[in-house]
């Protein structure tokens, strides 16, 4: 497959096309990232939170892929925001990959019971001691983006957010790209709900393929990279497929298909709840 790369502050390249893990078990973990990577995928995300880092670290070494050819990404969990924790969280979390170092790694939720400026020093530590490429946050505002770029010693390289045909955050995403803050997709597919869209379902029909190719291919035609996310060997490989284009007319459908409307929320949260930071 071809799929176009964004440069990190690092000089890394980031692919536009990555495979989200959130809630999947072991065996699933284990089965999607081995579909993934015969399928040509250079770019798996997960996070401390979701469970299954051990499980994506023995699919990698049990592969023929080099380590230096997958982006790999994580995150750390938000009741883990303070320094020394956010140190703890990254070295357990490069032992449980079986890896050396992290291409990208995220502020899982914001926190607002930490310092953030607190947090992203130990962000920049990590980066000075090559245990992490680049840093990021997730499911972050405008104003708490903005925060961020503000104390950080380091540059803020992604912003990884809910993003889908219903719910494309015009605002949130123009700031980042006026930041330079590479947008990620969380639930590019809204959960498989978009599949019912009507003008999804059409073009899906138009250019025979499933709708979640459409929106996928619409997603990286936007600028953002998505990360779907399935537990099916066979749906991660047609993921991949990006060798095909949507005309303009049919991306602007797409557009016009904003209903504002997540498929998770962000509301206060219990700051140290096992659960907290996961919900993706």
């Amino acid at each position: 497959m071809t799929v176009p790369t964004k440069t990190l502050p690092s000089g890394a390249e980031l692919p536009a096309l990555g495979l989200g893990t959130y809630d999947l078990n072991d065996g699933e973990t284990a089965d999607s990232v081995r579909a993934a990577l015969d399928a040509g995928y250079a770019h798996i995300d997960t996070a401390e939170g979701y469970k299954n880092e051990r499980a994506i670290g023995d699919a990698l070494a049990a592969s023929d892929v080099d380590r230096d050819d997958v982006f790999l990404t994580s995150k750390v969990l938000a009741k883990n925001l303070n320094y020394e924790s956010v140190i703890e969280s990254c070295e357990a979390s490069l032992d449980r990959l079986g890896v050396d170092y992290l291409d990208l790694y995220l502020i899982h939720w914001p926190n607002p019971a930490i310092s953030l400026r607190e947090t992203l020093r130990a962000m920049a530590e990590l980066r000075e001691r090559g245990l992490v490429r680049d840093v990021g946050v997730s499911n972050f505002s405008a104003y708490q983006l903005s925060c961020a770029h503000h104390v950080s010693d380091v540059p803020i390289a992604v912003n990884q957010i809910e993003f889908h045909p219903w719910f494309q955050r015009p605002d949130l995403v123009d700031y980042c790209r006026e930041t330079d803050t590479v947008v990620e997709a969380a639930a590019p597919l809204a959960r498989t709900d978009v599949f019912g869209d009507e003008v999804v379902a059409e073009l899906a029909e138009k250019y025979d393929k499933h709708p979640a190719q459409v929106v996928i291919r619409w997603a990286v035609d936007r600028g953002v990279v998505p990360l779907p996310r399935s537990s099916t060997p066979d749906h991660v490989r047609a993921n991949a497929e990006m060798d095909w284009e949507l005309d303009d007319a049919d991306r602007r459908r797409l557009d016009e298909r904003d209903r504002d409307a997540p498929v998770y929320d962000t509301p206060a949260r219990d700051w140290t709840s096992d659960v907290y930071g996961i919900e993706q």
